[in-house]
């Protein structure tokens, strides 16, 4: 079939698959002839990787928001919808940890929080509060910058 029709593998196995399942649930027969098809092996792929160097150059970003989500996507091994999903209060500080909600194949899990990358929330943290306090006395508040206060 993969030969003949030039269909993926995947719609190979599937097929097979389905006649097997017809057979044993449906008619209650067992397949009379062996089916000598070539199955098709899953393929591998090699994941990219980057080299240290490279991840450092990516990091050192100076965009304040965006290099705390890379720095713990990174710190974390976080998936990108993993942390956009990402909840101040998941982030658990006193057993470092973060937990994933809804991850990968709908599962949840628990991953590393890094004691080094704990400083970066918080300080995130303490300079939004600060932007909706002034915000509240009245102050116009036009963006976050570094080295503002």
């Amino acid at each position: 079939m993969i030969w003949q029709h030039n269909v993926a593998g995947s719609t190979q196995n599937q097929a097979m698959n389905a006649l097997v399942f017809l057979y044993k649930q449906v008619l209650d027969k067992p397949l009379e002839k062996h089916i000598d098809a070539i199955r098709s092996g899953k393929k591998r792929h090699i994941p990219v990787v980057l080299s240290a160097d490279q991840v450092k150059q990516v990091l050192a970003r100076p965009e304040v928001v965006p290099q705390l989500a890379a720095k713990i996507l990174y710190g974390s091994g976080l998936r990108i919808t993993e942390a956009v999903r990402l909840r101040v209060q998941d982030l658990d500080f006193e057993y470092k940890q973060i937990p994933v909600y809804s991850g990968k194949g709908d599962k949840d899990r628990v991953t590393t929080f890094s004691a080094t990358l704990m400083p970066l929330p918080r300080n995130h943290l303490d300079k939004v509060k600060l932007i909706q306090s002034r915000r509240r006395l009245g102050f116009r508040v036009s963006a976050m910058r570094k080295g503002n206060g």
